[in-house]
């Protein structure tokens, strides 16, 4: 009976005669409305709607698509960033050059070397002195050994002949100041030993730079290298803001267990700091790059990417050899993480010091501007090349992982 009086509620037509007086009709439709019970209608109305759990499922469906796609980003977040930077870079160099005006490229390292002082354990310190021959290693091949490849780069006939002649300069560089060890972290190498190896040969190489020019390319004449303004540069850059980072993690309370809980969020800003570097470089090369022929400019991309692979061939060689020598499997040579933190660190070479260097050179060497571009271009594609490396490495040691656990 209430079912029936409901559907009599429901379809009941709009426009109805009546003989019934206006009042009582009201009354009627009222006690009408009244007398069915609340659990009739509720369930006639969920009847009606549409299931939740079909929806909630259309939604995951419709959502599916991003998945994969934000497992990549995450999975290849350096070399997006980095890639990202040149893209901009050259796409509008406003912003860029706008950035380094004020100053944003010195902020970049300081950023890093702040969080690799937030994320350096004790721990690590001691395994860094345990593994000097390591370092010391490193050292004699960023400073001594991979200089010497400068003289097979001036063999190349290129033009303009400022091309080859930065590239070797280049060549007789220090290693990065903030890509080396944001790379060693990302890998989980020795971070410790890599931001040693980071801070003295730089450190030294101010030092020796002069005496590898003076050898390798300008055949025995002196050349003038601001030692002074850049060591207060790097003392700025490089040890001022570790010590800080590392000062906050030991005074802060709680800080360390935070950094150590979420050193993946701390290596993506990293990462986006280190992309800062080349957007601003491509920026404000844009208008050289514009001017050089094509052909040589790819010519010289091929290059600066040859020597990129030489020094990587050279280091595993050597790193393999030393092992092999002084003890094999048990050598600290052999040791994972200090494996890649010396073969990272000591294969790439810095920008920013080659560009003070080549400014107080007074265009001795040729134009500026001609000799500083290719080194742009290497720069960036160690980089990117050693992002891609590093991911690689995570990738396959991801994939071991698992396989253990099946």
């Amino acid at each position: 009976m209430a079912g029936t009086i409901q559907s009599l509620i429901w379809t009941f037509p709009s426009a109805v005669t009546t003989t019934f007086p206006r009042r009582k009709t009201r009354l009627f439709c009222r006690s009408l409305r009244f007398n069915p019970p609340r659990r009739s209608i509720s369930t006639l109305i969920r009847s009606c709607a549409p299931s939740d759990e079909i929806y909630g499922s259309d939604v995951a469906n419709g959502l599916n698509w991003t998945k994969p796609l934000m497992n990549f980003a995450s999975n290849n977040f350096l070399p997006l960033a980095l890639t990202s930077g040149v893209a901009f870079g050259l796409a509008n160099p406003t912003l860029g050059c706008l950035a380094d005006k004020y100053h944003l490229s010195k902020f970049s390292p300081f950023g890093i070397f702040v969080i690799s002082g937030l994320t350096l354990r004790s721990d690590a310190i001691g395994a860094a002195a345990k593994a000097w021959p390591v370092g010391l290693f490193g050292l004699c091949s960023i400073l001594l050994f991979t200089p010497y490849f400068s003289r097979l780069v001036m063999l190349i006939p290129l033009q303009p002949q400022e091309f080859v002649t930065g590239l070797a300069i280049f060549t007789c560089m220090p290693t990065t100041l903030s890509s080396g060890v944001a790379l060693t972290q990302l890998a989980g190498g020795n971070t410790a030993i890599a931001l040693a190896m980071t801070v003295v040969s730089n450190m030294l190489g101010i030092l020796i730079i002069p005496f590898s020019i003076s050898k390798f390319i300008a055949d025995g004449v002196g050349v003038c290298v601001p030692t002074a303004q850049l060591l207060r540069s790097l003392f700025l850059t490089l040890l001022v803001p570790l010590i800080l980072g590392k000062v906050l993690r030991e005074s802060v309370r709680g800080l360390a267990d935070f950094v150590d809980h979420n050193r993946k969020l701390f290596s993506k800003i990293n990462a986006v700091l280190l992309s800062l570097v080349p957007w601003m470089q491509v920026s404000g090369s844009r208008s050289l790059l514009l001017m050089v022929k094509p052909a040589a400019f790819i010519a010289a991309i091929g290059m600066g990417m040859l020597l990129h692979l030489i020094l990587l061939a050279f280091n595993t060689l050597a790193i393999r050899s030393l092992s092999a020598v002084s003890g094999g499997r048990k050598s600290i040579f052999a040791e994972k993480e200090n494996a890649l933190a010396a073969l990272l660190v000591a294969s790439q070479k810095t920008l920013p010091v080659m560009v003070s260097v080549v400014e107080k050179l007074g265009g001795a060497f040729g134009e500026s501007g001609l000799l500083i571009l290719p080194c742009v271009a290497a720069h960036l594609t160690q980089i990117v090349f050693d992002s891609f490396l590093v991911n690689l490495w995570l990738r396959r040691d991801l994939s071991s992982n698992n396989a253990k656990v099946a």
